[in-house]
């Protein structure tokens, strides 16, 4: 499989956020409200860890996707959210680890236009950290392929 590019959040992104709440990378622009994002086939919504997290104290990040009517995405709670990961503590975010793999949410809240993710960091700022964020068909098969141009 091939990663769609109009699929993809964040590509190796530094998750630059002290303690706080932040839109992470690029929006996904759904063209209006739907409730079927995969018109009729599922798609899961997976997170990467492509730099180990660190952070002075015991930091905690929590991805969102949310949805928006506008494409810089709300993070002062007004944002329709799909999905919580819940706090996530370091030692889930290191290298090769995928804290967030999960199929998008198909009932519950319409999707607004703009699909984003939103990242919380509580404790302490992070010093380091970046993950790949994405949408897909078929994580089990999924191979991320790279343009020489």
């Amino acid at each position: 499989m091939i990663l769609d590019e109009r699929l993809e959040f964040a590509d190796d992104a530094a998750v630059a956020v002290g303690v706080g709440t932040a839109l992470l990378g690029d929006v996904i622009d759904l063209g209006g409200p739907a409730r079927d994002i995969g018109v009729g086939k599922a798609l899961m919504f997976v997170v990467q860890v492509t730099q180990t997290f660190t952070s002075a104290g015991a930091a905690t990040v929590e991805f969102t996707l949310a949805s928006d009517a506008q494409a810089a995405i709300a993070v002062d709670g007004t944002a329709t959210v799909h999905y919580r990961s819940g706090a996530q503590v370091l030692a889930n975010l290191s290298i090769g680890k995928a804290p967030v793999v999960i199929g998008t949410p198909r009932q519950g809240a319409v999707y607004e236009r703009y699909l984003g993710v939103v990242v919380t960091v509580a404790t302490a700022a992070l010093t380091a950290g970046k993950v790949n964020a994405f949408l897909t068909s078929d994580y089990a098969k999924f191979q991320a392929y790279h343009n020489a141009y």
